[in-house]
């Protein structure tokens, strides 16, 4: 290693030596030579205003010029440093524009009973509003009191059923679609059956979503406004419940309209339609375009391993599963990712305690380009205007009383009637863009230069030629006339003999 390293000292060495002796070689300038290159540089260079300091006898004008061009200098330095300034801002600017379009991609509609379980599954499995407020916990985080009647009860009956899978329970138990829960459906004029939505999982349970993903053949489009998809739902509440002491008190569909590409979310974003109700609702199609990060928060480069396309809720439902399963070795169903399916001991034991420390130490986080799940890039979201009407009238309530051969009670009780359909066939693109552009701020700095001092890019290379002439004239002066300035040295002179001498004189 001593070796590897002095052999690179001397070669360093070496070469310093022989630059040295490169620039020895060239003969230094005298002061006159020196003048005469500083007057011409200044009598042709194209930065407006120098000729005239150096060309003008007067001494006055001389130095009214030297006046304006360091006032112009001064005033061209400032003007660069606050557009640089603003442009390190990372300033944005909003744009919205309207696309009107022949036909429309239809979005997806998920559906939800908000009485998740049937009637007589819950009687035998009472402690099952606990267990599923638990198991959903994954996807909203609720505080769960340890010490609560309803955890001794199911950690009883975790121990007891060890082979009890609540994803199959909820599957099988839960809300169902068939031709006794969708009595109707409409969509465009043609008829459409339960086998054209897809199961879902949510914090409802059983959900069914209409136009997502693999579920659909070919992508519905709309191509006349006012018509699109008509549903006629029986929620059945006989044979559906739910726990009123969890906040569950209404009767009706929750629906969520978002696109086909992404997974329904119903926080905050659910439509409500109650019993008895026709709800119209009219929808308008908005895209939202984010910048990257420094000028907006999104990142282009993440990218979901088990969704196609990238969104704040499927990344942190990714996140949590990840998380999860590093820590309990397993997998929530409610959460995507491969892996062993969490069952209810582990629920219990550990995955609602890492939520909790996810939750703490912040370790999935939404919004910011630095967080762990930054805003979509680009997103397409349905702002939707409800509105209801008292479903079904007299004379409609005496036919389909006898249509359905169910009594008028038991139709005003449990029926709902939801249509969904486009305002306009046009979307609005809401697009987030750089307020200043690189080509922009380099046209801007190249207008002030030219305003103030008539300089452009020749005559900065001009400047720096000169410059770097003279330093290497300085480096040739260094190399040559201190080596011989220092070349003679001084005798050492002894302080105590010098005093006697002087003593003596």
């Amino acid at each position: 290693m001593e070796q590897t390293e002095k052999s690179k000292v001397y070669a360093e060495n070496g070469r310093l030596e022989k630059i040295k002796l490169c620039l020895s070689k060239k003969p230094l300038l005298s002061p006159t030579e020196r003048k005469k290159f500083d007057h011409d540089f200044a009598i042709s260079t194209s930065f407006h205003g120098i000729h005239n300091i150096v060309q003008n006898q007067s001494k006055i004008r001389k130095v009214l010029w030297l006046v304006v061009v360091l006032g112009s200098v001064s005033l061209v330095t400032w003007q660069i440093y606050s557009r640089l300034l603003n442009y390190f801002t990372w300033p944005t600017t909003t744009s919205i524009e309207v696309q009107y379009v022949e036909k429309m991609e239809f979005p997806a509609v998920t559906f939800c009973n908000l009485n998740r379980f049937q009637t007589d599954a819950v009687a035998k499995f009472g402690v099952i509003f606990f267990l599923w407020h638990i198991v959903s916990k994954v996807l909203h985080l609720r505080e769960i009191t340890a010490n609560s009647t309803g955890s001794a009860e199911a950690t009883d009956f975790a121990a007891s059923h060890q082979n009890f899978s609540i994803a199959e329970f909820i599957r099988n138990k839960g809300f169902y679609l068939d031709n006794s829960t969708l009595l109707d459906c409409d969509f465009f004029g043609k008829p459409c059956s339960p086998k054209d939505f897809g199961h879902v999982f949510t914090e409802y349970g059983n959900c069914f979503t209409f136009n997502h993903g693999e579920t659909i053949q070919a992508k519905r489009k709309v191509s006349v406004s006012g018509r699109g998809l008509s549903l006629l739902f029986s929620v059945n509440q006989e044979a559906f419940t739910d726990n009123p002491a969890l906040g569950f008190v209404d009767a009706g569909i929750i629906f969520a309209i978002h696109s086909p590409k992404m997974v329904p979310q119903f926080d905050g974003l659910g439509l409500l339609s109650p019993v008895g109700m026709h709800a119209r609702v009219t929808i308008r199609q908005v895209k939202t375009v984010h910048q990257e990060y420094p000028w907006g928060e999104c990142n282009p480069n993440i990218k979901l391993q088990n969704f196609s396309n990238y969104s704040t809720s499927g990344c942190l439902k990714e996140c949590k599963a990840q998380q999860i399963k590093k820590q309990c070795g397993c997998v929530p169903f409610l959460l995507p990712g491969n892996g062993i399916e969490c069952d209810l001991q582990k629920y219990l034991s550990c995955v609602s305690p890492i939520l909790d420390h996810i939750e703490l130490k912040e370790l999935c986080t939404v919004g910011t380009h630095n967080s762990s799940c930054p805003v979509s890039c680009e997103e397409t979201e349905y702002p939707a205007t409800i509105s209801y009407s008292s479903f079904p009238s007299q004379k409609a309530l005496k036919y389909l009383s006898k249509k359905l051969n169910q009594s008028r009670k038991y139709i005003r009780e449990n029926l709902v009637k939801i249509e969904i359909n486009y305002s306009d066939l046009n979307y609005k693109i809401t697009q987030q863009q750089k307020a200043v552009s690189v080509p922009e701020l380099l046209a801007d700095l190249g207008g002030q230069l030219g305003l103030f001092c008539g300089a452009s890019l020749i005559t900065i290379i001009e400047i720096i030629e000169y410059l770097f002439t003279n330093f290497y004239w300085i480096c040739i002066f260094f190399l040559l006339k201190i080596p011989e300035m220092t070349q003679w040295t001084p005798p050492p002179q002894n302080h105590l003999g010098n005093k006697h001498r002087i003593e003596e004189c």
